[in-house]
């Protein structure tokens, strides 16, 4: 009878130092689309050979969407690379047209 009650408590032991780990249960920190657009937005518009273009941008799911034109095509590749830097960027779908 003593080793059932002991493979009881060792097996309450098991199962309640199983449930301190909650990685598994932690909740999923949601994307915000707007503050990514927003920061996205800020950011080409700080870089010197994009201030003057056209570019809108949008993102949904951390996926920026950049559309509009811009004068060369140099410009279109800057303006994707600036925008994967931005934090939360998951990747771009580059809509850009040359003027």
């Amino acid at each position: 009878m003593r080793h059932w009650t002991q493979a009881a408590a060792l097996a309450a032991a098991l199962v309640l130092a199983g449930c301190g780990s909650t990685d598994l249960l932690a909740p999923v920190k949601p994307v915000d689309d707007a503050a990514i657009a927003s920061s996205v937005k800020a950011a080409i518009g700080s870089s010197p050979e994009l201030k003057a273009a056209d570019i809108d941008v949008a993102s949904s799911e951390g996926i920026v969407q950049l559309s509009g034109y811009v004068s060369s095509a140099e410009s279109v590749a800057t303006a994707a690379s600036v925008a994967r830097t931005v934090k939360g960027v998951k990747s771009v779908k580059n809509g850009l047209r040359l003027k």
